[in-house]
């Protein structure tokens, strides 16, 4: 069984300062993520890459150094991902980032999506008719 694991917008800001006031609940989804790994389940913690231009996230600043460590992916807006994404956006009037989510849910092959965000009404609604486990910061 895989699983997916997607960070939005704020589980990024979250993870990315110590002060905020959700840092350590977004941390403890990553711990348990490195748990399940460390006992061979196949799990993959993934950032669209339109969250992290929606989050300033640039991976040659030091200053996001600590997530980096992380080894969270990038899943890309290439094009078969920018149709879906377009799609999702029109149907559901999201952000750009939310419907990048959308599109990476449509388009995954893991058994079971776990999406971390702020909002997830939003999520719910790109995810449309996929099971997804919306984890609310």
């Amino acid at each position: 069984m895989s699983h997916l694991i997607v960070l939005d917008n704020e589980a990024v800001q979250a993870l990315s300062d110590p002060a905020h006031k959700k840092h350590v609940h977004v941390v403890s989804h990553v711990r348990v993520v490195a748990d399940r790994k460390s006992r061979g389940l196949p799990v993959t913690v993934s950032v669209p890459t339109t969250v992290r231009v929606e989050a300033g996230w640039d991976r040659t600043m030091p200053a996001w150094a600590f997530l980096n460590r992380l080894r969270i992916a990038d899943i890309a807006l290439d094009g078969l991902n920018a149709n879906i994404a377009a799609s999702i956006r029109q149907d559901a009037r999201v952000s750009v980032a939310d419907a990048h989510i959308g599109a990476v849910i449509a388009a995954t092959t893991a058994t079971k999506v776990t999406v971390i965000t702020g909002d997830p009404a939003d999520i719910r609604r790109v995810a449309a008719e996929r099971e997804v486990h919306v984890v609310t910061v």
